[in-house]
């Protein structure tokens, strides 16, 4: 069986840099998963219609799809998960190879808000980041990434972003086991967080 983590966080908080710094640590037995590629597939819609939808929520996401993937790595076998195009607000026609691994990590906002979610999880992580740095970091992100305009990032940002962020991703804290400050910049966190990981994996080893 995998090790699974999930590690949400309010956008741009770090959560992806410190997912990253895990795969670093288990190169060649880790698969990273984000959440974002499981936003649902809009291709019905114009894309003015895409444009409009609120991607900070729940409903968002198609969880149960997710799981389901989840759930055939844990059996050992292989999926093709989805892949998202943010310019254009839906999933691309080709999928991503996903196979499974001793570690799978689970990234994205609203990582530990579904509870099918996190009764697959062996670790659930929240990284904690001031807002002010997290907006900034988003901005960069979605104008140099994404191919997002400034008009566009800020109106979300205050329309959906934030009150979502309040309704539900800070809540979610209280089902982490581990709250990361500063995300992947805290190394400390970093370190103690494989090493954590690393005993798990040789304790299932050694039972198995």
């Amino acid at each position: 069986m995998p090790y699974i983590v999930g590690i949400a966080g309010g956008t741009g908080s770090g959560k992806s840099t410190l997912a990253e710094k895990m795969m670093e640590n288990f190169a060649g037995e880790a698969l990273l998963i984000r959440h974002d590629n499981y936003y649902r597939d809009q291709t019905h819609m114009t894309p003015e219609e895409r444009s409009r939808q609120n991607y900070d929520h729940p409903a968002a996401f198609e969880d149960s799809l997710l799981v389901e993937h989840l759930r055939s790595l844990c059996r050992g076998e292989s999926v093709v998960g989805p892949l998202y195009d943010f310019s254009a607000h839906t999933r691309r026609p080709e999928g991503i190879l996903l196979n499974p691994c001793h570690v799978i990590v689970v990234e994205g906002i609203l990582a530990l808000h579904n509870p099918d979610l996190r009764q697959l999880y062996d670790l659930k992580v929240y990284v904690d980041t001031d807002a002010d740095i997290r907006i900034l970091r988003r901005m960069t992100r979605d104008l140099v990434e994404r191919g997002r305009s400034l008009q566009s990032v800020v109106e979300q940002y205050l329309t959906t972003v934030r009150p979502m962020h309040n309704q539900f991703v800070e809540p979610s804290k209280r089902h982490a086991d581990i709250i990361v400050p500063e995300g992947g910049l805290n190394t400390a966190a970093v370190a103690l967080l494989a090493a954590q990981m690393r005993q798990a994996l040789q304790q299932a080893s050694q039972q198995s």
